[in-house]
C-alpha cells in the first residue's frame, strides 16, 4: 500500500492549517508508539486538542483525525482520548471533511486523498471514494454546512462544531 506519508509533505503547512482549528500536530519519533492512536502502528492519535503522527503517517490518517475533532460535539472534544467516538451520520461528515480539506495542502489535492482512503481500506456501497464522494455523499455534505463547518459552496469555514448534541 502506498498512500501520501507526513514526510513526503510540507509537515509546517499541515501544522498551521491544523492550528486554525486550535488542534496542536505533535511530532512522535520514528518507531515509537504513537499516543491516542485508535488504530496503532503509524496511524494519527488524539488526546484533547493534540494530534500525534509521526513522519511515516499517512496524511489522509492526520486529517481523518484533525475532521474528527473538528466534527464532534465540544462536550466531546474535552474529554477526548483517542476514541472519537460519534455516530455513523458523523463519521460520514468526517470522511467528506478529509476529502474537502486535501485540496489546502501543498502537495496534496482532494483526489490523493481520495485514492489513499481506497488503499488503506474505506469502504462505501458504491465501491470507491470517489464515487462516495460525488453521488452519495449528499448527507455529509448537509451536515457540515448544518453544522456550519462548510459553506454551501463546499468550502471550509474554519469553524468546529459548535451544537450540543450527540
Amino acid at each position: 500500500m502506498t498512500v501520501l506519508l507526513l514526510e513526503q509533505v510540507d509537515i509546517e503547512h499541515i501544522a498551521a492549517l491544523l492550528s486554525k482549528y486550535s488542534i496542536d500536530l505533535h511530532l512522535i519519533e520514528r518507531g515509537a508508539e504513537i499516543p491516542g492512536s485508535y488504530w496503532g502502528e503509524s496511524e494519527a492519535g488524539l488526546i484533547g486538542n493534540v494530534l500525534f503522527a509521526r513522519a511515516d503517517t499517512p496524511v489522509h490518517s492526520v486529517l481523518h483525525e484533525a475532521c474528527h475533532f473538528i466534527c464532534m460535539t465540544p462536550a466531546r472534544r474535552t474529554n477526548l482520548n483517542r476514541d472519537a467516538g460519534g455516530d455513523y451520520d458523523e463519521e460520514n461528515a468526517v470522511c467528506y471533511l478529509q476529502i474537502v480539506l486535501g485540496d489546502y495542502l501543498t502537495a496534496c489535492t482532494s483526489e490523493l486523498i481520495m485514492r489513499d482512503m481506497d488503499s488503506w481500506g474505506y469502504t462505501f456501497r458504491l465501491g470507491s471514494t470517489r464515487a462516495w464522494f460525488e453521488q452519495d455523499a449528499f448527507d455529509a455534505r448537509e451536515w457540515l454546512m448544518r453544522e456550519e463547518v462548510i459553506d454551501e459552496q463546499g468550502q471550509v469555514t474554519w469553524r468546529m462544531r459548535a451544537t450540543i448534541g450527540n
